[in-house]
């Protein structure tokens, strides 16, 4: 179906300026404010995470397409890479299109069809940010098609009701797809009233995954899966130095080898195309690629970078007067760290691109469409309309599908030998490569009362960027923001009820790709603020869970931490001690207005740390597919244990280490709870994040635990007992 539209309507960027009217342009208008009122004020509205949709929110005819067998085909604008997005999508479809969900298929946008959305996917913000324009989006479709229906059947529409995918009313009745059948012309109605949650089939139930089928007999829909007629394959020479700056390359003896179609020498890379990708790589190793480097960094240099007291701190949260109370007597100090991390994902990136002509087609897994779009039409000099990104289902994503370079080398060497070219790196290339989770480094300052309050609060952090240079946001916003908002997530006090309480930045510039990483800084920073919780709350002899609860605020974000809190403790049937070899551990964080709290239940033999069952209470709002919310704190769970327990990059003689599973130590199967146990409490009525806040508490939550039973604190990741 065509759709020529006379009038939009429905959810549109006018209400997003409205429902963000404290924006930045407010802020900067407002001479009163000083500029570290306004950052804070930045700072406080930024880690809500509460991010509507950017895109057309007012066009049903590019999100959905029905056909004449009476399906309806949704297009998505957020990628799918394995969170659930697509199935969430298509219940809140259905539900208003009134349509049986087995008729809703669910397929990735591609960019040709206008159906963009300028963000990205990440940031848990896909069903939070689709919720309210889809089902505006789909309730208008709905007043569409019977509106069509009641001209074809001759009736008024005030006598049509649709059920199913039939329109019926009058004695007569048509499917969606008999409907549009010969249709071009479309006019957009308002947007009709929308249903009460409680006239819902699908939202807030549990439903099968729309993705599953093609997915359990391996079809080939993933971006290391794209395969064209005559398609050749691309190789990129790559330093494995930090900073290495490409000079030039002797290609000589890679020329004439097997399979090589062409040598490819940009001012930037060189690269090889051959006929298949052995032959590709083989003929890269030939290559004598020069580089300039500058200096040979260690990890020693690095963590003296990462230091709290290095570089200009910004104050990112403040109340009362915590800096001066913290420099009197009795005050309780303790640091923290956390080391580099990969993505460690499973598939690698890379892309698929035809260039023909002044057009390009692009089959990639990406997480940012309408930025590899345009990069891609910058680096070969054509309209971004003429580049056509055709997404494809991601093997992993977790932030590192944000960043792809891969798509311009090979639109680069597709254009070079005129057919299709395949480029994608290699594993050791994916980890040297990657743009990786920042290390940190904390300082926790508190002073306590006599009766076991806490008075004063400070947190300092020191990491890498996360949001500044990134493929988001790739200029530096440090002169106007200061402090890298991803690369502080997490660490501001959700306990509001400390009268006096701090929360202080350092930002580092690396010498290598630091980015978005699951959760961004909420899994460091979480581990710091709430092991010095549970180190307070043992100075002030008091039981860790009430002590939190004691310092959070009477308000709507309070109150829904403290009931996630003393959900997941009855769940678990916390005991604060140790029985036999066992412990509990306890920590609680809110993200992007999700709170989460968990409990683990950990064992320790010789030095090895054996997490036997984690409780976790979530309050996301609406759970829109209750299934998929677990299966996220599940896959958070599991993630945030390797990343606490296992994962660790270094730097050795200029080069980032290691580079192949294994040596890059994970959590395996054996390392993983035998029980999880979920809580979900809806204390909003609306949905939220998902995705990333269940892994912020873990760490501590572990740390936690191993204390009870070890009397050792643990405060550096990855968690090891010597």
């Amino acid at each position: 179906m065509t759709e020529n539209n006379k009038k939009k309507k429905g959810f549109s960027r006018r209400k997003f300026l409205v429902r963000t009217a404290i924006g930045t342009g407010v802020l900067l208008g407002t001479g009163y404010l000083t500029r570290h009122m306004w950052r804070r004020t930045i700072f406080t509205e930024v880690d809500k995470g509460e991010s509507p949709y950017l895109g057309d929110a007012s066009t049903p005819g590019i999100w959905f397409e029905i056909t004449k067998d009476n399906e309806v085909i949704l297009y998505s604008p957020k990628v799918e890479m394995g969170q659930g997005t697509h199935t969430g999508l298509a219940q809140i479809a259905a539900d208003e299109l009134e349509i049986d969900i087995e008729k809703i298929i669910v397929k990735h946008a591609e960019s040709a069809s206008t159906n963009v959305d300028p963000f990205a996917t990440g940031g848990s913000t896909s069903i939070m940010g689709l919720f309210q324009p889809l089902r505006e989006l789909s309730a208008t479709m709905r007043e569409m098609l019977k509106n069509k229906a009641a001209e074809k059947l001759g009736v008024a529409v005030t006598t049509l009701a649709v059920t199913n995918g039939v329109i019926s009313g009058g004695g007569k009745s048509m499917t969606f797809g008999e409907v549009v059948e010969g249709v071009t012309d479309w006019v957009v109605p308002d947007v009709p009233p929308l249903k009460a949650m409680k006239d819902y089939k699908y939202i807030g139930k549990p439903v099968a995954r729309v993705d599953l089928h093609d997915k359990v007999i391996g079809a080939p829909i993933f971006g290391m899966d794209a395969s064209l007629p005559g398609m050749l394959y691309g190789s990129v020479c790559r330093s494995e130095k930090i900073g290495a700056k490409y000079i030039g390359a002797d290609t000589t003896a890679a020329e004439n080898m097997p399979g090589v179609v062409k040598i490819v020498k940009e001012k930037d890379f060189v690269g090889v195309v051959a006929k298949s990708y052995q032959e590709a790589e083989n003929a890269k190793n030939a290559i004598k690629a020069e580089w300039k480097v500058d200096r040979n960094w260690t990890s020693a240099d690095i963590e003296e970078m990462i230091e709290v007291g290095k570089g200009k701190p910004v104050v990112i949260q403040k109340e009362g007067n915590a800096k001066s109370i913290l420099k009197e007597e009795g005050i309780i100090t303790a640091e923290y760290k956390s080391p580099l991390g990969a993505h460690a994902q499973l598939e690698l990136n890379g892309a698929l691109v035809n260039v023909e002509g002044d057009k390009a087609t692009v089959y990639i897994s990406t997480q940012v469409v309408k930025i590899t779009q345009d990069e891609v039409a910058d680096r070969l000099g054509i309209s971004s309309e003429n580049v056509n990104i055709k997404p494809m289902y991601l093997g992993g994503g977790f932030g590192r599908r944000l960043h792809t370079p891969n798509a311009i080398q090979a639109a680069v060497l597709s254009k070079a030998v005129g057919q299709p070219v395949k480029c994608f790196f290699n594993r050791k290339e994916e980890f040297q490569n990657d743009t990786f989770r920042p290390p940190t480094h904390h300082v926790m300052k508190a002073k306590l009362t006599d009766d076991g309050k806490i008075e004063a609060i400070e947190h300092n952090v020191s990491s890498g960027d996360v949001m500044f240079g990134s493929a988001l946001i790739p200029v530096d916003l440090s002169g106007f923001l200061g402090a890298d908002v991803g690369a502080w997530r997490g660490g501001m006090f959700q306990y509001k009820a400390i009268p006096n309480h701090r929360a202080v930045s350092w930002r580092v510039k690396l010498p290598f790709a630091t980015s978005w990483w699951r959760s961004l800084g909420l899994l460091a920073n979480t581990f710091a603020i709430e092991s010095f919780m549970d180190e307070l709350s043992i100075a002030a002899k008091k039981d860790p869970v009430q002590f939190r609860l004691d310092h959070i605020q009477d308000d709507l974000a309070g109150n829904r931490l403290k009931n996630v809190i003393k959900a997941c403790a009855e769940k678990a049937g916390w005991k604060d001690g140790v029985e036999g070899n066992r412990a509990m551990g306890f920590a609680a964080s809110t993200d992007a207005s999700t709170p989460v709290a968990q409990v683990v239940e950990v064992s320790v033999e010789g030095n090895q740390i054996k997490v036997h069952k984690v409780t976790c209470a979530m309050d996301p709002g609406i759970a829109v597919n209750p299934d998929q919310v677990r299966a996220q704190i599940e896959g958070c769970i599991i993630m945030g244990i390797s990343a606490s327990m296992f994962e660790k990059m270094y730097v050795e003689d200029g080069s980032l280490e290691p580079t192949i599973y294994g040596p890059y130590q994970m959590a395996q199967m054996r390392h993983a709870p035998k029980e999880i146990e979920v809580v979900l409490l809806q204390g909003v009525d609306k949905p939220g994040a998902v995705g990333e806040p269940p892994i912020g508490p873990i760490g501590a939550a572990i740390a936690n635990a191993v204390f009870r039973i070890t009397g050792k604190r643990l405060r550096e990741m990855p968690l090891e007992l010597n």
